[in-house]
């Protein structure tokens, strides 16, 4: 088994082909360079600071998922939070979301059209 470990593959330039020059002679791109067009590209590129990214997660908005039919609050960049409510609101958001997964496993196989 030790033979089999210590056996080298030998490889010739012949096998691989010619080896050719990497310098490169392209002129570089107007992205690549330091200026007034990257800096957009940089903003984009660097960390948030605490308070960038408190102020985006302060933001708590209701979005309205199309293909279910439920509505759901959604925090910052898309943390899903729980909503509190009464037990009548309970239930008719379980009615509504279980008509809603219905419909959508109906379209979904075929049996109703849109």
């Amino acid at each position: 088994m030790n033979e089999k470990r210590n056996k080298k593959i030998q490889i010739s330039e012949s096998d691989i082909g010619p080896v050719l020059p990497t310098t490169s002679t392209q002129t570089p791109k107007a992205d690549d360079l330091p200026g007034e067009g990257n800096k957009a590209r940089a903003k984009a590129m660097r960390p948030m600071t605490k308070e960038e990214w408190e102020k985006k997660q302060s933001t708590i908005r209701h979005m309205y998922d199309p293909e279910t039919g439920r509505n759901r609050l959604v925090r910052g960049d898309g943390e899903i939070l729980e909503e509190i409510v009464s037990k009548d609101r309970h239930r008719d958001i379980n009615k509504q979301a279980t008509h809603g997964d219905g419909t959508f496993y109906a379209m979904k196989m075929g049996i109703l059209d849109k």
